[in-house]
């Protein structure tokens, strides 16, 4: 027992020793909260709405489009993206159990059976018998360095991680969506603007051909107003294509059959796309600093900065040495010619001491890797900072911008209206030439589908404002939760 007692005194004296000579070096200055940029004091832009804060998480449900609600929940039910995150925070909440389970012991139990015939040493065979044995050990590495604490902290941080880049992919499903959605709608309004410019060029047409067979006018004038409404066919037929062609982009987004898109866009017709863009304005915080907070990619990139620390730790504990503890219990019966006997066994140890001597570099060259991760994760993080302080300035400075060019463009394609009426109506009254018309029909259609251009840019500010500003995600909300929540909200899109 002397014995036992002094070699765990050596074995202690030696590790704490070795842990004096060599220290855990971690390149970790602060918080990984301390290493972001200073965001500016205010925005750049003007805000909306006066700057309050509100909750964007269902932003699109404020649109007032039913069917728009119906596509995202479809999207994001079909999302190949939000699979693949789902799919990474159940690796990496498996990969915290392990790391959790490293800092305790582990015990694990045996047993067996045989029969058999024992052989004495002198004289005749025995009968046969029957042994039967259990048992258990117990092993415990000692955690002297905090190794397996640092690598628990980073499988928790990349769980972290994990659950916010699936917030970040639902944002942008839904963005994506709704960007694809307001697409097909404005391509529907320019069909519209040039169905109605067609129209208008066929009757100048007929017309002018009324007029050049009485004898009125020129051959000449009427070829120019043949080729007019020609080329008004022909932006119809360009725009109507445009449009099917969104129809398949949403299809494919949302996985619903071009024929059933096409069917519910007709028995359910959307708001104007006027009040739609109105609508599509939100609320944002007053400082950049709430913003880039509630921004799940920032946090996403945060969460990289403490795990590639963490690792730092464990790979550096890595170098030192390692103490573990063993310990075991049994119990055995053997029983054979009407005899039976029983014994019970137990031990504590061995107290096992491993110094790493030599490994050609590879502990070093772990630890080295390590701290390049970090380092990189760093600059990706503070990149990450500065960005989503960029992305909200650039919408905000377009939705500024959209919001002060919408009185102008609506007073000119009205002025520009009134001007081609006038100029129709002296054309019919014979006081006008057609090249008069034609002039004022060009101005007419540029200021028309400028308008409805101008409309989408602002839908589009709106969206990229909504995923510029973390799509109300919270970093206290439960994704496991959310994620339940979401799978049962969703539904397919509803048949007409």
């Amino acid at each position: 027992m002397k014995n036992t007692v002094m070699a765990l005194g050596m074995a202690f004296g030696l590790v704490f020793t070795l842990a004096g000579c060599a220290t855990l070096q971690t390149p970790l200055q602060g918080s990984p909260a301390t290493l972001a940029p200073t965001p500016p004091a205010a925005w750049q832009s003007p805000l909306p709405h006066n700057g309050k804060v509100s909750d964007l998480a269902q932003w699109w449900r404020g649109l007032n489009d039913p069917l728009l609600v119906q596509l995202i929940e479809a999207a994001q039910q079909t999302s190949g993206a939000l699979a693949d995150a789902q799919a990474r925070i159940a690796q990496a909440r498996a990969t915290r159990v392990g790391a959790g389970a490293a800092l305790g012991p582990t015990l694990d139990g045996s047993a067996s059976a045989s029969r058999g015939v024992v052989q004495p040493s002198a004289g005749p065979s025995g009968g046969p018998a029957t042994s039967v044995s259990l048992g258990g050990q117990a092993s415990w590495e000692v955690d002297l360095f905090g190794g397996n604490r640092a690598t628990a902290t980073a499988a928790q941080a990349r769980l972290d991680s994990a659950q916010a880049a699936w917030h970040e992919a639902r944002v942008s499903i839904a963005a994506e969506a709704a960007g694809q959605y307001l697409s097909q709608r404005n391509c529907e309004a320019q069909l519209r603007v040039t169905q109605a410019d067609a129209a208008s060029r066929a009757e100048s047409a007929q017309l002018a051909e009324l007029t050049a067979k009485a004898g009125f006018t020129a051959p000449a004038t009427a070829d120019l107003a043949r080729a007019s409404a020609a080329d008004g066919a022909a932006r119809v037929t360009e725009q109507r294509t445009q449009c099917q062609r969104d129809v398949l982009a949403l299809s494919a987004l949302i996985a619903v059959p071009v024929t059933e898109i096409q069917a519910v866009l007709k028995q359910k017709p959307p708001p104007a796309l006027a009040d739609t863009a109105q609508a599509a304005l939100f609320s944002i915080a007053i400082l950049p600093a709430d913003v880039v907070a509630q921004r799940p990619d920032v946090y996403q990139a945060e969460r990289e900065v403490l795990a590639a620390s963490a690792e730092v730790t464990a790979s550096d504990a890595q170098r030192l040495p390692r103490l573990s503890l063993n310990g075991s219990i049994g119990a055995a019966r053997v029983v054979g010619s009407g005899v039976s006997s029983d014994g019970t066994t137990w031990s504590i140890g061995p107290i096992a001491l491993s110094l790493p001597l030599f490994d050609g570099g590879r502990r070093t060259a772990n630890l080295q890797a390590a701290r390049a991760r970090y380092e990189a994760a760093v600059v990706n993080y503070r990149s990450k900072a500065r960005q989503a302080v960029a992305e909200v300035e650039i919408a905000l400075l377009n939705l500024q911008s959209t919001a002060s060019r919408q009185g102008d463009a609506q007073n000119a394609a009205t002025g520009y209206r009134a001007s081609f009426n006038a100029a129709q109506a002296r054309y019919k009254a014979g006081l006008g030439s057609l090249l008069e018309l034609e002039d004022a029909r060009r101005t007419l259609l540029a200021a028309e589908t400028g308008l409805v251009s101008l409309q989408r840019e602002r839908m589009a500010a709106g969206i990229a404002l909504y995923r510029a500003a973390g799509g109300g995600w919270d970093v206290n909300a439960n994704a496991v939760t959310q994620l339940a929540n979401d799978s049962v909200a969703a539904t397919q899109m509803a048949k007409p």
